[in-house]
């Protein structure tokens, strides 16, 4: 497993209840025979551990997180407590393979309670979260554990270690202090408090974005109102609508970001404002679901804890295990793109008020100026009166299986020589769910591969990727791994016609499946993607790559009902169109990027009140130049799920590590593109590192060089003239050194 800190952090854990599930009256024979089969209990005799999805129910949480929570710290305690002196193997290793029961039944729980949750979850997070969060700090704020694991990070270079172990020594060490080790009693009491309350209102954070997302979708009664909407688009609208009782009338459903995919191309202004302005308000109209104050209680917690830790603020604790080091280099490159990107978004604007005007003029009607809820529908006319391109064109060539069989799984056989092979004989949370083995380039199994795709109310919005089974030498384990989509289902028996993003997420989440499937290391705490928030998002980024290459695109692009091929002139005209609304793209993310920063680089005395959470992002934004009011940032603090979990002041990663991405691209088309050869050495220099190196020798080690910042700036659009002089990334100053679709 890994340590139990990363663990606590990567499931935004964070005090004490009583149990969701009392056994306490039961006769004791009932008890231990319900306790024998509770399926966390032992590891699933299921092929590489998968788990047991059709013999978990609800109850068997309460009682397997009790249990592992007891089991947990008497194992914790005899580490701290064992007489003999402290060794790699007595104190290291023997936390690396505690924990396991509790392991189990919280890997499996925090990914359903994401995939597919319901009242009974919703109610076990709001009760268990604090007291896990009490449970890690019992383990982490232990002096007699901290002193075995100081004394061994004192003489760590006496131990006869590897590099591995002894960067795993490293790494608990910095962990138990980043977490309140060497903190007095007062302070130690203080900080379990502060973690105890910001993991209780973690948990109604997420409840309450689920919750407005559902309470918010917008219903139509009448098709006209739909026009233009694609007809795929208005079934799904039809079916939400009869799922929730409303037979003739028409729901659209609410996605995460601020921008609402049905805004491309509904005709309907009204409808258009109405839908947009359902979105922003969410979290911030009131009511039993607004979030203001939980921002405000989190964000103050959070600066409270940073200076309790010694650090000035919260970006700063958060930053000095990252790539990044210091909210002053993130500050420094966002600063430096953001006039860039908002002056690209303003010549958008005014081709957009142009396409108006001209409409309008033709119409004999007054015009109107461009709103936020305007962007999407005219940037999809301007599109395609430039490229002569409509994005509807492609749909039919974007057939769900086919983009994942033939495009995403057909890249990772030509790259590292892997086959794929669904298989229906293992238990899935959902009907929808398919579960694939992966054979490795040897044809032995590498892992097991879950694609859960599909939207549905029970599920939080955007793009992920979960571990159920981390690779490690030491466990003997392979992964278990899966992607996690937000494609709206169709009704039944209708084909699933993706758009351009929804191939683009394919393939970047896939790319973070890949990065859990190639793990290569022998202790738990490095497996996978534990690597920096800044630089996890990296190889995800690369494989996005792979959508539109030729070789790739030519074997998944073909028509859902012929199996033509995408026509050449359309692919043309794809690739062109793709470079388009740079602007607009680059400024609603750097909008969230910046906002979150300016959220945690304040000091407790400077967080504002519910009612000023508003007014605070208002004047953040107008602060950075990235006010645009024609383009809000891509998430709004109420909803921004990423900056109230993992991402706290590290939504600038995304961005941090495309300069990797866009640099590796580069290195991939200048090396012979999609060939074994190239494959082959991204994934033993990189991918199947884990954490068990530094990232950026990592990216040194795969590259040869310091990363680039050029390719980047090329690709947004940022680059203005041309300048033929090159400085390393680290100049500019970004030198780059976490798992969800941006």
């Amino acid at each position: 497993m890994k340590h139990p800190l990363a663990l606590a952090l990567s499931l935004a854990l964070a005090t004490t209840v009583a149990p969701a599930v009392s056994e306490a009256a039961a006769p004791a024979k009932a008890a231990t025979s319900k306790a024998a089969m509770n399926p966390f209990f032992a590891e699933s005799p299921l092929p590489l551990h998968y788990p047991q999805f059709d013999k978990i129910k609800d109850t068997d949480f309460g009682p397997a997180f009790d249990r592992g929570m007891a089991d947990h710290l008497k194992e914790i305690e005899a580490i701290a407590n064992n007489p003999q002196q402290p060794t790699f193997d007595n104190t290291i290793l023997a936390m690396e393979k505690s924990g396991q029961v509790l392991r189990r039944a919280q890997t499996v729980f925090y990914s359903l309670l994401g995939a597919d949750t319901n009242d009974a979850r919703n109610a076990l997070d709001t009760e268990y979260s604090p007291r896990f969060a009490a449970h890690y700090d019992a383990i982490s704020l232990n002096p007699k554990l901290f002193a075995r694991i100081e004394s061994l990070y004192d003489k760590r270079q006496s131990l006869g270690l590897d590099a591995e172990g002894l960067r795993l020594v490293e790494k608990y060490h910095q962990d138990f202090v980043r977490a309140g080790a060497k903190l007095d009693d007062a302070q130690k009491a203080r900080l379990k408090a502060i973690n105890g309350e910001m993991a209780k209102l973690g948990s109604q954070f997420d409840q309450n974005v689920l919750a407005e997302r559902n309470d918010l979708a917008i219903v139509v009664d009448s098709r006209d109102q739909l026009k233009g909407l694609p007809d795929d688009q208005i079934a799904a609208a039809e079916s939400a609508a009869k799922a929730k009782g409303l037979s003739g009338k028409y729901v659209i459903a609410l996605m995460n970001t601020t921008g609402q995919p049905p805004l491309t191309y509904l005709e309907d202004r009204a409808l258009r404002e109405r839908i947009y302005k359902a979105s922003v308000s969410r979290g911030s109209r009131g009511g039993k679901y607004d979030n203001t104050g939980l921002v405000a209680q989190v964000t103050k917690l959070r600066a409270e804890k940073a200076n309790l830790l010694g650090y000035p603020t919260y970006a700063a604790y958060g930053l000095e295990d990252q790539t990044a080091k210091t909210p002053e280099a993130v500050n420094a490159m966002l600063g430096k793109l953001a006039p860039a990107a908002v002056a690209n978004a303003r010549r958008e604007a005014a081709d957009l008020q142009a396409m108006i005007d001209a409409e309008q003029k033709a119409k004999g009607q007054p015009t109107f100026k461009l709103e936020p809820w305007d962007w999407a529908y005219y940037a999809e006319k301007v599109r395609q009166a430039k490229f002569n391109f409509d994005e509807s064109q492609l749909k039919p060539y974007l057939e769900l299986d086919n983009v994942m069989e033939n495009g995403v799984f057909f890249a990772a056989n030509k790259l590292y020589g892997l086959s794929f092979k669904e298989r229906k004989d293992l238990p899935v949370y959902n009907p929808d769910v398919r579960v694939y083995d992966v054979m490795d380039r040897d044809g032995k199994q590498l892992a097991i591969f879950i694609a859960d795709m599909y939207a549905r109310p029970s599920k939080r919005g955007g793009a992920w990727m979960n571990s159920y089974v981390d690779q490690s030498a030491l466990t003997g384990n392979l992964p278990v791994v899966a992607n996690h989509l937000n494609i709206p289902k169709p009704p039944a028996g209708q084909p699933t016609l993706l758009t351009w993003d929804e191939v683009t997420t394919a393939f970047h989440e896939f790319g973070h499946a890949l990065h859990g499937m190639f793990s290569n290391v022998k202790y738990p705490y490095f497996s996978g993607t534990s690597v920096p928030r800044d630089f996890v998002e990296y190889p995800s980024q690369v494989n996005e790559m792979w959508a539109d290459w030729p070789e790739v695109l030519a074997n998944y692009a073909k028509h859902y009902q012929t199996g033509a091929p995408m026509p050449k002139e359309l692919l043309d005209k794809v690739l062109a169109a793709s470079k388009y609304g740079q602007g607009f793209a680059t400024t609603e993310y750097l909008g969230a990027a910046m906002l979150d920063q300016r959220w945690h680089q304040i000091k407790p005395s400077e967080v504002p009140n519910a009612a000023g959470v508003m007014p605070f992002e208002a004047a953040a934004l107008a602060k950075d130049g990235i006010d645009f009011y024609a383009v809000p940032p891509r998430y709004k603090t109420p909803y921004f799920s990423h900056i109230m979990g993992g991402y706290a002041a590290g939504y600038y990663a995304y961005i941090w590590s495309e300069v990797l991405d866009a640099d590796s691209v580069e290195w991939f088309k200048q090396n012979g593109g999609l060939t074994r050869k190239n494959g082959d050495h991204f994934r033993d220099t990189l991918l199947s590192q884990g954490g068990s190196q530094d990232a950026m020798v990592l990216f040194r080690n795969y590259t040869g060089r310091d990363p680039w910042i050029e390719p980047l700036l090329e690709r947004r659009g940022l680059n203005g003239p041309a300048d033929d002089s090159k400085a390393p990334a680290d100049a500019t100053p970004a030198t780059p050194a976490s798992n969800a679709k941006k």
